[in-house]
């Protein structure tokens, strides 16, 4: 083990933007892919970057939870209800890594810079810490599938099942912030009082108890998932549902213009895949 490869090991996790910001070169790219010995060692909460322009991710636990909602949540309009029923039992059998933020426009543009990722116009602050907005399905499996490559690790987005479980952290409210959810811990629109007009940068609110930023509101984030309305059928091993109307991708966690409601853990809505809409945060299989 080289000197550089020890020592990203021993001060892994939460340190390694750190250690980017003192060690990064101009013009460099530095290789700090985690070995397999590395990723077995990971903690619950536990923080990785493995290229100077990927996202941070953070290792998140395996487990069981209760996916969609119960008849009992009166916060459930009773038109969508459907669409989160019946609620069912999920099992997450490996741990797995999951973005710590959405992904942002400096991130995305590291993809259109070496060719893996078409240009991008959308949103108002195309630069810096904003999260990306304005992609097709389509555009965010482009940057997964560059940012696989480039790292050498299997990235990709997250599954329906594992964005909820993540969303949730172990908790079973309508929010993982409780029974409510306000404009001091996440980006929504609270009515017209209330009303945001823009997304914020990343990590301007608390995280989840995961660790994990902007779960609820700001952009609303692809999924791998295909198009059901309702659960029905659904997988229960926390795998991607790739039967259904599959032109249509599904999209979770609400944006800054919805209400409390559209920001709920277990929402969901369904979207052509090529529309232009929306954001997404990247997941990475652990253990390959």
């Amino acid at each position: 083990m080289n000197a550089a490869r020890k020592t990203h090991f021993i001060m892994r996790g939460v340190m390694v933007t750190a250690i980017l910001a003192l060690s990064a070169m101009p013009g460099t790219d530095m290789a700090l892919a985690l070995t397999p010995q590395q990723e077995k060692a990971l903690k619950p909460g536990e923080a990785f970057k493995e290229c100077e322009r990927c996202p941070e991710m953070v290792a998140v636990p395996a487990g069981r939870f209760m996916m969609g909602s119960p008849a009992t949540d009166a916060s459930v309009p009773p038109a969508t209800r459907r669409s989160e029923e019946p609620q069912h039992e999920v099992t997450i059998a490996r741990p797995f890594a999951v973005g710590k933020f959405e992904v942002m426009a400096d991130e995305f543009r590291a993809c259109i810079d070496e060719g893996g990722c078409k240009s991008w116009t959308g949103g108002t602050k195309p630069e810096g810490r904003h999260p990306i907005g304005g992609l097709s399905w389509n555009m965010a499996k482009d940057y997964v599938a560059w940012l696989a490559k480039k790292a050498g690790k299997p990235y990709r987005l997250l599954t329906e099942a594992e964005w909820e479980y993540a969303a949730r952290a172990g908790t079973t409210t309508p929010y993982y912030t409780g029974d409510t959810i306000t404009a001091k811990q996440a980006r929504f629109s609270a009515g017209s009082a209330g009303k945001a007009t823009d997304t914020l940068d990343a990590g301007q609110f608390p995280p989840n108890p995961f660790g994990l930023h902007d779960m609820a509101g700001n952009v609303e984030e692809w999924v791998e998932d295909c198009f059901n309305d309702g659960y029905k059928g659904a997988p229960a091993d926390g795998s991607a549902w790739l039967a259904g109307i599959c032109d249509i991708r599904m999209a979770r966690g609400g944006d800054y213009y919805g209400m409390a409601v559209h920001v709920r853990s277990a929402a969901r809505n369904g979207f052509d895949a090529s529309s232009r809409s929306f954001g997404f945060r990247v997941a990475r299989t652990l253990g390959q």
